[in-house]
């Protein structure tokens, strides 16, 4: 069996099997194992070789996204959330650090919801995001997070949003953030869960979660509590969040299978004009879910380090 990347042990098991449903990068079947040590999915392979090829140009992170009902709404709720949080900050001058943060779109939202905020940068691996964030007035670092030299500077705010499933080592890369974090600092992370309703309805349906090949890494709430320990870090506040992405593109890949839709690399399953219909539905019907008490498919986690 193949290794766990967290523990290094071989205590696996075959997961699931599954497919690019969404930018058709690959026919190929990838094969996820879960860790019964650390309760983790992972992938195998991990193509962390291979990035130019599994995030292709049309990648969502790396374009403006078009306006809609959906949109807004969304960058509403971030903006709420990045308030929140950035209020527990003190100081007169704040600098965040996007890892992953494509062209800037979450750093935008940061600045509106807090005018202390002076400084952003994006770290990122995609060339053509880099023009559209300096446009806009952040920083860029064209490069992976492992790599990146921060010249000194700290943070008081890390957004590491849809970013350690990505990743070879997430633990690695949690300690390097906690390391850049000012005395007051704070790391905002939210990962897909795969103990989740809809995890367990497509597992075998290439679920969307998987992002096939794109995610590492995947865990639950106990396994990201216990990676963050482990990487200097404690848990301060946690929850669970509506996967209106995971959703929508499971059922639309189902709705392909039956041959009722169609996706390719050309016209990827994210920018389909059913997408935000299926994410209204998505995001609803997770939102009433949630008062009951429901593992939903995304979680937010704020984490500081364990000596604050």
């Amino acid at each position: 069996m193949p290794q766990c990347p967290l523990c290094k042990g071989k205590q696996t098991r075959f997961h699931a099997r599954a497919k690019d449903i969404e930018y058709f990068t690959s026919d190929r079947e990838f094969d996820f194992h879960h860790c019964q040590a650390c309760d983790v999915i992972f992938i195998d392979p991990m193509l962390s070789h291979r990035l130019g090829e599994i995030y292709p140009p049309n990648y969502y992170s790396f374009k403006e996204t078009k306006k809609n009902f959906v949109v807004a709404t969304k960058e509403w709720l971030d903006r709420r959330a990045l308030a929140a949080l950035t209020r527990k900050i003190p100081g007169n001058s704040l600098s965040v650090l996007d890892i992953g943060g494509g062209t800037g779109f979450l750093l935008d939202q940061v600045k509106l919801a807090d005018r202390r905020v002076k400084y952003t940068t994006v770290v990122d691996i995609d060339d053509g995001a880099r023009n559209l964030a300096l446009g806009k007035g952040h920083d860029f670092h064209l490069t992976r997070f492992e790599d990146f030299d921060p010249a000194g500077r700290s943070f008081d705010l890390v957004l590491m949003l849809n970013l350690i499933e990505h990743v070879e080592d997430p633990s690695a890369i949690l300690k390097k953030a906690a390391g850049l974090l000012t005395p007051h600092g704070i790391i905002w992370v939210k990962t897909p869960n795969f103990d989740s309703l809809d995890a367990r309805l497509f597992r075998n349906h290439s679920w969307a979660g998987y992002h096939t090949p794109r995610h590492f890494v995947i865990f639950n709430h106990e396994s990201l509590q216990r990676t963050a320990a482990k990487s200097g870090l404690a848990i301060a506040s946690f929850d669970y969040t509506q996967g209106a992405p995971f959703w929508s593109i499971s059922v639309l890949n189902v709705l392909r299978e039956l041959g009722l839709v169609k996706a390719s690399a050309s016209r990827p399953s994210i920018y389909h004009p059913l997408t935000p219909l299926l994410q209204a539905a998505g995001a609803a019907f997770d939102f009433a879910r949630k008062p009951l008490g429901a593992r939903l498919s995304q979680m937010v986690a704020t984490l500081k380090r364990q000596d604050q």
